[in-house]
């Protein structure tokens, strides 16, 4: 018999973004040691057996949609390759596609060469957002080394409900009732965009990335405080002051780059709570450039401390999302939500600080480990944030041509400048 699955609000959500992205959130963590190859394909379908969703396909019947969950080999997960241009192989793999009719939502490929191996790891972003994703590394690292050294099969991977409503599990019960009545959309459209060229059939997808120095981090540490802000607030200022150099805005105009929260701000705890997406987006909008980037950052901290007071951040439009998805037959539902729905045509998400030592390997702690979200379709882009060791990475990915490349460079190079300016 055949197993379904219910498919979830963020679920169908991240489907309709088909349009805008290819939903891949992307992993690579390097070693300086090969792993026990044969135990990492058993954690992995240790994993892939707790948690279904990983080796289901989406049905689509255009009335309804739901998982189907599917056979698998763990051939189909995992591959091993020992390539003589490591880092063309990891790029190549990043920038493949799983489509949600596949059998399996997460691809697994180890790749060797001279004693040291780099992990490589794509999942469909209807699985899971890049908070699971980071716990569900964590855990498969902590189930592998257990699994090494004791020979005891993993099981401590979570379990549990994939709703969204799971966001209001930490208000109370008149919270949570006022929280589920936010049915106003707030965000605004705006028409800045990140100056790509033309879309073109014969766009191929890229990660471009570009890492700091570890005095960088504690500069800027050092400069938040002095200008209260936040390191994630100095970064988006950066973002913004590049992008009026790059697009050439007039410096009068207003922009908008939304900024990804996690929802899990509201959650009382993870206990019984399933691998899903808890992530929604904060508009932060500047009236103007500034005289100088230090007064972009004064705009920058007053659009977030606005969202900041509003204990319901995040929450507001998903009551009308679920209303939409739950009444509506499916295809209904998606031609009405793309009509009120504007997604944002620069975006940045800060995944955060990756801890060394929970995803170290037999004790071995990658030399270097980033992830980012998914290649965007033109003219939308999503900016990338990682921290490892302390050395911050930012990471693009884009469908886009040789000609993108060099302007997706280029903004690198002027986030430089404007990170060093404001640390100077």
């Amino acid at each position: 018999m055949k197993r379904r699955l219910e498919a979830e609000l963020w679920d169908k959500m991240h489907y309709l973004f088909r349009d805008f992205n290819d939903r891949m959130v992307h992993v690579e963590l390097k070693y300086d040691f090969i792993p026990d190859i044969e135990a990492l394909k058993t954690v992995l379908i240790c994993a892939f057996e707790k948690v279904p969703v990983l080796h289901s396909k989406f049905v689509d019947k255009k009335l309804w949609t739901h998982w189907e969950v599917m056979p698998y080999h763990i051939d189909d997960i995992f591959t091993v390759e020992y390539p003589d241009d490591i880092e063309a192989a990891c790029d190549e793999f990043l920038t493949q596609y799983i489509a949600p009719t596949e059998s399996i939502q997460m691809k697994v490929a180890l790749f060797i060469k001279d004693g040291k191996s780099t992990l490589c790891m794509i999942e469909n972003h209807m699985c899971m957002d890049g908070g699971d994703l980071k716990y569900f590394l964590q855990e498969f690292c902590e189930n592998y080394s257990k699994y090494v050294a004791e020979g005891v099969s993993p099981v401590s991977f979570r379990t549990g409900s994939r709703s969204y409503t799971d966001v209001y599990s930490g208000f109370s019960k008149t919270e949570a009732g006022v929280a589920r009545r936010l049915f106003k959309n707030i965000n605004e459209r705006d028409d800045h965009r990140f100056p790509l060229t033309a879309d073109n059939i014969r766009d191929k997808s890229f990660i471009a990335r570009k890492s700091f120095s570890e005095e960088t981090l504690d500069k800027l540490k050092v400069k938040g405080k002095e200008l209260g802000a936040t390191i994630n607030e100095l970064l988006l200022t950066s973002y913004f002051y590049s992008i009026y150099e790059l697009a050439e805005y007039p410096a009068s105009d207003k922009i908008m780059i939304s900024n990804a929260i996690d929802l899990r701000r509201h959650m009382d705890n993870m206990e019984g709570k399933g691998f899903t997406n808890h992530t929604a987006w904060m508009q932060c909008a500047i009236p103007e450039r500034g005289k100088d980037i230090f007064e972009t950052v004064k705009y920058v901290v007053e659009s977030s401390n606005r969202f900041k007071k509003d204990k319901f951040m995040g929450l507001y439009g998903l009551p009308l999302l679920n209303f939409g998805y739950s009444f509506m037959p499916h295809a209904v539902s998606e031609e009405i939500i793309k009509i009120g729905y504007s997604n944002p045509l620069m975006a940045m998400s800060n995944i955060g600080i990756l801890n060394g030592q929970k995803y170290a390997l037999e004790g071995n702690e990658p030399v270097d480990a980033f992830m980012s979200g998914a290649v965007k379709y033109k003219p939308f882009v999503l900016l990338t944030v990682t921290t490892y060791k302390k050395v911050i990475t930012l990471s693009m990915c884009v469908r886009g041509n040789d000609e993108d490349k060099k302007i997706v460079n280029r903004f690198f190079e002027l986030m430089e400048k404007n990170i060093n300016t404001i640390i100077a």
